[in-house]
């Protein structure tokens, strides 16, 4: 009889084991089908985008385009065959070619962190490596994983993006959702995108993008002083150096938050002083550090919801910018030469290295 029980506890344990199996192979079914579904809906997006584009000349040419628009898309080209022809940058065939989106919004991007340290939860993807962020073209499918990610502890943050690049893939047309953007913040962001398919680090996001910032409004700068118009250029130098500003902000956030993750408090201790350091970061925002920005609206940064997943997102495209501009200095001023010594730099995979050691201090 005792044999009975050990040979029916094995078989229990042994079905158990099974349920086990088919139960963690069913949750990795449907994890993957869902990834499944959301590379096949990008896919699918960017196939749509594709197929919209037609060249951005022949656009310009059409008597039924609007004045404004046709101004914009001149700037996108002259801005084009600058990084091109002055910078030195691998332009491809990106933004010849324009594609209309029928809505406003063209991607939503998400960023996620644990609550209780700043640290960013990343996703793993083929060419590109792993990056902090994920991007969606529905809301509901960039939602529904938000508040997958919170149920597991995470602080999310949800924001629009209006252009992306596919890091010289594909031939990456304008997009509509951009041109609306005023001449500067436009002809930078041509540059920052183009950017994007000469230097890119696979695995190490914040480098790529800080630089793609550094050059894009740097790039913008030279741009307009070769047109001769200085107030651009000057508007251009006022909103990198608002960044530099910004990035200071988010450090010394940083700073604080990881001081009080160090401190051992748990529950909701440590949830009110969150949100008290959050509060007091939101009221420099609207106050002291706001009142030092010249081409951004701190108040209106101070409206919006703050949290750790905010500020591991703000920090990935403001990291060490002012040693992008200590390099810059010490090549004199030339952004041709400066991204040259960091495209050598990040060939031989270590691309920080070109850049000097930030001094402390704001």
């Amino acid at each position: 009889m005792a044999a009975i029980r050990v040979r029916v506890r094995t078989l229990l344990k042994i079905v158990g084991a099974a349920l086990g199996v088919l139960v963690v192979a069913a949750a990795v079914a449907w994890a993957a089908s869902r990834e499944v579904r959301y590379l096949t809906r990008a896919a699918v997006e960017e196939a749509l985008i594709l197929a919209r584009r037609r060249p951005i000349a022949k656009v310009v040419a059409e008597a039924a385009t609007d004045a404004f628009t046709r101004g914009r898309l001149q700037l996108v080209l002259a801005a084009r065959d600058f990084a091109a022809e002055s910078l030195h940058l691998a332009a491809r065939r990106t933004y010849t070619t324009y594609s209309r989106i029928e809505r406003d919004t063209l991607v939503l991007v998400l960023s996620a962190s644990p609550s209780d340290r700043l640290a960013a939860y990343t996703w793993n993807y083929p060419i590109v490596g792993r990056v902090p962020y994920k991007g969606f073209f529905d809301k509901a499918g960039a939602l529904a994983e938000a508040a997958r990610l919170q149920r597991r502890g995470l602080d999310t943050y949800v924001r629009v993006s209006e252009a992306f690049s596919t890091l010289g893939w594909f031939n990456d047309p304008l997009l509509s959702t951009i041109v609306r953007e005023d001449s500067v913040d436009l002809a930078a962001t041509v540059i920052h995108e183009i950017l994007h398919n000469t230097i890119w680090v696979p695995g190490n996001v914040p480098f790529n993008e800080s630089l793609a910032d550094f050059v894009g409004y740097r790039g913008a700068e030279r741009f307009f002083l070769a047109r001769g118009d200085r107030r651009s250029a000057a508007f251009a130098v006022a909103r990198w150096q608002d960044e530099i500003r910004l990035a200071h902000f988010y450090d010394t956030l940083a700073a604080k938050l990881e001081r009080l993750y160090a401190g051992g408090l748990k529950g909701a201790a440590l949830d009110a002083e969150r949100q008290r350091i959050f509060g007091e970061a939101r009221d420099d925002l609207a106050g002291p550090v706001g009142k030092t920005l010249r081409t951004i609206d701190g108040r209106r940064l101070a409206e919006r919801p703050l949290n750790n997943a905010v500020v591991v997102a703000a920090r990935l495209y403001r990291t060490d910018l002012d040693r992008f501009e200590a390099l810059l200095a010490a090549d004199g001023g030339d952004v041709v030469r400066a991204v040259a010594d960091l495209k050598r730099r990040a060939a031989a995979g270590d691309p920080w290295a070109a850049l000097p050691v930030r001094e402390e201090g704001p």
